[in-house]
């Protein structure tokens, strides 16, 4: 970059044209580019104190630096390799395209590298890694790899009882009634009676079922005696003149000064 041109975008900054449309810090979706005026009244059209300046002959840049970026080359856009063509690497700067992916950058950014541009939007792009797949291992390599678990020792065995013991049967507490065995248990074998008991005990229920029944007449008569019946009180053939000479009579109240006057 020359003397000149370094002077020239000394100039251009010095003079400090930054042209705003009107109202834009007024409402958030509008921005700062700029906009002509065009409203009947307005203040900025009609170049009113403090309400902006519109752009005029007198505030452009120098011919040779317009649209100069400050480094001191032109900005130009590529998007490949095709791009690079006709281009002077000593004024021309070059800005890869946002749009290209990582597999098309790295050899277009190298190509404009070695052949003298300046890039203004390089990028260092990381290679991913790659991971070195691990074969898995064999079964022989698993079980030779795995620790070998200390053997137990065998736990001498007992003696097995030859003959086991008798399950011990509880008998019933007195007072207490026996279950009756289902139907699936055998019936208890009952001893023999003679036959001359079998004859005298039936004798003997015989009596005991008619004394039972001669028995409950007896009790529902005496159950249900006849209440006897009280002496009633005789009534008393006191006259009431023998009353009241049997009551001692009540003495008479003195009368005193102030109700009757003594006789003299």
């Amino acid at each position: 970059m020359t003397t000149e041109i370094k002077r020239l975008i000394r100039v251009r900054s010095d003079k400090g044209a930054v042209f705003k449309r009107d109202g834009f810090g007024k409402k958030r979706q509008l921005s700062d580019s700029w906009r002509k005026p065009r409203g009947q009244h307005n203040k900025q059209r009609e170049q009113k104190k403090a309400k902006g300046a519109l752009p005029k002959p007198g505030f452009g840049s120098p011919v040779a630096v317009r649209g100069m970026h400050p480094s001191g080359y032109f900005d130009v856009l590529v998007f490949t390799e095709k791009d690079l063509e006709n281009l002077d690497p000593k004024t021309q700067a070059i800005r890869i395209s946002a749009g290209v992916g990582s597999r098309k950058r790295v050899p277009l950014q190298e190509k404009a590298i070695a052949a003298g541009f300046k890039v203004f939007n390089s990028r260092v792009v990381k290679e991913p890694v790659k991971t070195e797949e691990t074969p898995e291992p064999t079964e022989e390599e698993a079980k030779e790899k795995r620790p070998e678990k200390p053997k137990k020792e065998a736990k001498p065995q007992r003696e097995k009882k030859e003959a086991k013991e008798a399950p011990k049967i509880k008998e019933p507490k007195k007072g207490t009634d026996t279950k009756k065995p289902g139907k699936s248990a055998a019936p208890a074998k009952t001893k023999e009676k003679p036959v001359k008991k079998l004859a005298e005990e039936k004798e003997e229920k015989t009596e005991k079922a008619e004394k039972k029944a001669a028995k409950p007449k007896i009790k529902e008569a005496a159950k249900t005696p006849k209440k006897a019946a009280k002496p009633k009180a005789e009534k008393s053939t006191v006259t009431a003149a023998e009353k009241t000479k049997a009551e001692p009579k009540a003495k008479p109240r003195k009368k005193t000064g102030s109700e009757v006057k003594k006789n003299d």
